[in-house]
């Protein structure tokens, strides 16, 4: 996408020329790993020969597949052959730990904000699918939409179409299978959302400065949303770090269980408040925090909380989430069994767990 491959080639070269002359930009690079991948799919930007404002061949890779329709699915199989692009992308997510993420994409103008499917477990009946963060989403859309020079309008690009506040819920949309956006909310643990950044999709080039403009504060501002919430280490009894422990708020677990990554971190995004912040480590018993949640976004750090097990001495546990549509056993026991969706969503954490 036109738009936002510029608008990221200048957010990269304003961070850089901004260090250590800009205080804000300086603090913000000084406490937070930043990783920019200007796009996803060259081969679609290269065989845009005659660029159209609606539609485009930009949109399929080489092999003529939509990249944003091709990864896992929680809610449904994706029977789509996944393309090098993706897996990349896969490995990429697997093999770092994100907390925050954008992508970004033009034909509207709207933050949206997972999910993008959805079923009856997550409220698609009444045209919203609800995930366990939706307040967190919702927030993290709003500042962006409202720190873009239009966004925050809600115009939309015609009179059919408008978006209150200048954001919307993905599958309050239009449902969407295999997108980039819910993979790395269910298996990559990072918070996503989906940049709708020009009505067109191919500007005149003279257009492009003004975009970067009209998107320069919202993406610094969004960026520092990464410091939201808590973060910490679990440690076993010689300090050592665990691996794979389970570290979730209460009353918001996710399907597949956000665990800490190899050096025994974790990272949550939580809105200011007051949370019981649960770290499990298999075999031992749980450990319960109650944590007062500032907002520490303009401190450019995370409230800090580290779990220690001083009877656990273990080494790395094996965990992993398999790539099955996780939600579909979620639908099938609420179905089945009806029970409150608190406690559907622990049942369907320990069947994960123990599977």
């Amino acid at each position: 996408q036109t738009v936002g491959r510029e608008i990221l080639l200048h957010l990269i070269d304003f961070l850089v020329t901004s260090y250590r002359r800009d205080p804000i930009i300086t603090r913000l690079l000084n406490n937070t790993r930043i990783h920019i991948m200007p796009t996803m799919n060259p081969d679609g930007f290269e065989a845009t020969k005659v660029p159209d404002c609606y539609y485009s061949r930009g949109r399929y890779n080489k092999n003529g597949e939509d990249l944003n329709r091709n990864f896992p699915d929680a809610f449904e199989n994706n029977n789509a052959s996944i393309q090098p692009e993706t897996q990349a992308v896969m490995n990429w997510i697997k093999n770092e730990t994100f907390v925050l993420s954008a992508n970004l994409h033009g034909g509207a103008l709207v933050a949206s904000y997972t999910f993008d499917n959805g079923n009856s477990a997550t409220g698609s009946v009444k045209g919203y699918s609800r995930s366990p963060d939706d307040d967190v989403f919702i927030h993290l859309a709003k500042t962006y939409s409202f720190n873009h020079a239009s966004m925050y309008k809600g115009t939309g690009c015609d009179n059919r179409q408008t978006f209150p506040e200048g954001i919307t819920n993905g599958y309050s949309w239009y449902q969407l299978e295999g997108g980039m956006q819910d993979y790395n909310y269910v298996w990559g643990q990072c918070f996503e959302i989906t940049l709708e950044l020009s009505c067109c999709k191919y500007p005149p080039a003279e257009q492009l400065e003004k975009f970067w403009r009209d998107n320069k504060v919202a993406l610094i501002e969004y960026i520092k949303q990464v410091h939201l919430g808590v973060k910490g280490q679990v440690t076993d009894k010689n300090g050592n770090p665990i691996p794979n422990a389970i570290v979730e708020a209460e009353g918001r677990p996710h399907v597949c269980p956000y665990r800490t990554n190899e050096q025994g971190e974790y990272f949550l995004l939580l809105l200011p408040g007051t949370y019981v912040i649960n770290a499990t480590v298999p075999g031992f018993k749980s450990m319960l925090k109650t944590l007062e949640i500032p907002n520490n976004t303009g401190n450019f750090s995370a409230l800090k909380h580290d779990f220690s097990f001083s009877e656990a001495s273990i080494g790395s546990t094996v965990a992993s989430c398999p790539k099955t549509p996780l939600y579909q056993e979620f639908e099938r026991a609420s179905a089945a069994v009806k029970p409150t969706l608190h406690i559907l969503v622990l049942m369907t954490v320990m069947l994960v767990i123990f599977k």
